[in-house]
């Protein structure tokens, strides 16, 4: 009889421990497990573009993301597509990563044009993380993208991977990958968006069927909205003749938005000197500024529905509570001038075409700063960034005025992930992280932390320590604004406080000279230098 009771009570304390483990919160499967982890990158999507940053373009799935997580307001790229990208994959400044200009081999420490033997991927730690990566998109980390080599994505730890090695055509891409291998798009009615969006989901839709004992990362990164300007017609007619009160009226209309939504609190800059007034332009400059606006805002629209079916997939998945997804863009909207194999007589918008934004439009788009993507200003750098992350993210539809950069990506993952970053790979010594982990801004984002952040982009030049910045043209001379109080970079005071232009000025050639910058007049120009300001604005 006592065994028995023994027995009994046993088997009671056994059903109470049970309820213990399944409902205290220290015990959750949600909180044992490792969270996915999700990245999206657009390319050369402005800072106001999104509905959730001031918009009047329609991006439902991206603004609902917000409301169900977090927004940054003072987030920041390295200012062009290959150094951000060099950046977000192994959290580290570009030259860092030997990936200081673009994909050209200039055969020196920060100018590989691709990742070196001193930096690792996101996907080669997460993969010692037991996690099953895949990358969708655009890489542009290598300047060998005809044969697979160890910096195509493969050779980088992800497990399956689809993509374009740069830009292109939208409806017939010249260069196209699935994982090791050149391919070329499967029927006539491709565009590239769409299939990226779609081979995101078929990749999560597999996972879920064949690796459910691990968690994943994915890397999609979009074409959308670079030039050229291509759209689907029917996406394209949504948009046509809403832009015809010009950009003028427009920029004002999303600086009053961005400001009532509590984004920013800094007047709107003048516009860009090369832009000219609307009014001036005559009917038919008018229509086809309209249009390529039209086509613009389709392909952003386009890119939202898409990734609306990649969360939509998670949600199916059962794993969107779990699920750290980032939003970001890599760097400002372009002012270039380009006419790469335009056919005459080709309407904006179809796959004969080749048109840009160009400078009107892409000061519209960074609203409310000045410069554009390849400039250290705020409008070369700003990014939105949305966070979503049900399982940590509890305040959510609100604003974080914490700085951040796109080297902190790299550091958050190690961290949520409980990864190792490594300090040696095949025998050669890793880079240490540039930058730092966002999650204590997730779980508080009223935390306030004072960073001290460095760029270069072709002798463009800056550095922000706190609410300071001190920034320069190349060949011309620093500028220094307080951005606390002057975020759209209007009044330089620079002969006020010569004494920290100097402090600040030191420290980043520190920065420059332990990074592996170099001047950029030592480097051989690229050849639209030849062509001189027509290539990045048209007067």
């Amino acid at each position: 009889m006592p065994n028995h009771k023994l027995f009994v009570r046993s088997l009671i304390n056994g059903f109470l421990l049970l309820v213990v483990f399944q409902t205290c919160p220290c015990f959750s499967a949600t909180e044992s497990k490792k969270p996915n982890i999700v990245i999206i990158l657009a390319d050369d999507l402005g800072f106001s573009d999104l509905g959730c940053y001031g918009s009047e373009i329609e991006t439902p799935h991206l603004d609902q993301l917000a409301q169900e997580g977090l927004r940054f307001s003072q987030f920041y790229n390295a200012g062009r597509c290959c150094p951000t990208r060099a950046s977000l994959m192994t959290g580290l400044y570009s030259h860092q990563a030997g990936m200081g200009w673009m994909n050209r081999n200039d055969k020196l420490p920060g100018y590989q044009g691709e990742l070196n033997e001193h930096c690792v991927s996101l996907a080669e730690v997460l993969s010692s993380a037991n996690y099953q990566c895949y990358h969708v998109g655009k890489w542009h980390l290598t300047y060998r993208m005809r044969k697979a080599n160890e910096n195509w994505p493969l050779g980088r730890g992800f497990h399956h991977a689809y993509g374009t090695g740069g830009g292109g055509n939208y409806f017939a891409p010249k260069l196209l990958y699935e994982d090791n291998r050149l391919t070329k798009p499967p029927q006539e009615d491709y565009y590239i968006t769409d299939a990226f969006s779609q081979r995101a989901v078929d990749y999560l839709k597999k996972h879920s069927q064949e690796k459910t004992d691990k968690p994943f990362f994915l890397y999609l990164a979009y074409t959308a909205p670079h030039f050229p300007l291509h759209a689907k017609p029917a996406d394209i007619t949504r948009y046509q003749r809403q832009y015809q009160t010009g950009w003028d009226q427009l920029r004002a209309e999303r600086h009053q938005k961005m400001q009532e939504m509590g984004l920013i609190n800094c007047p709107l800059s003048a516009r860009d000197p090369d832009a000219k007034q609307w009014n001036t332009l005559s009917q038919a400059e008018q229509e086809e500024w309209d249009l390529r606006m039209a086509v613009y805002a389709a392909m952003i629209t386009n890119m939202d529905q898409g990734i609306g079916k990649v969360l939509q997939q998670i949600e199916d998945m059962g794993s969107a509570n779990n699920t750290m997804v980032l939003f970001l863009s890599d760097n400002g909207a372009s002012a270039e001038f380009i006419d790469r194999g335009h056919q005459p007589g080709a309407a904006t918008g179809t796959r004969e075409s080749f048109r840009c934004a160009e400078v009107g439009w892409a000061n519209t788009s960074n609203t409310p700063f000045r410069f554009h993507k390849m400039w250290m200003h705020e409008g070369g750098i700003s990014t939105p960034l949305i966070v979503r992350w049900p399982a940590q993210i509890q305040q959510t539809g609100g604003w974080t005025n914490q700085t951040g950069h796109v080297i902190d990506l790299m550091a958050t993952c190690v961290d949520v992930s409980k990864a190792k970053y490594p300090t040696m790979k095949k025998r050669q010594k890793i880079t240490p992280l540039a930058g730092t982990s966002l999650l204590p801004i997730f779980q508080n984002p009223k935390k306030t932390e004072q960073r001290t952040l460095f760029w270069e982009h072709e002798g463009n030049k800056a550095i922000r320590q706190g609410d300071w910045k001190l920034v320069k043209q190349h060949k011309q001379a620093w500028e220094l604004y307080n951005l606390n109080r002057d975020r759209s970079e209007l009044t330089n005071l620079a002969n006020v406080h010569p004494e920290l232009v100097s402090t600040l000025s030191k420290s980043w050639k520190t920065w420059a000279q332990k990074s592996n910058v170099v001047p950029w007049e030592t480097l051989p120009q690229p050849g639209y230098r030849k062509k001189g300001p027509a290539f990045y604005r048209k007067k």
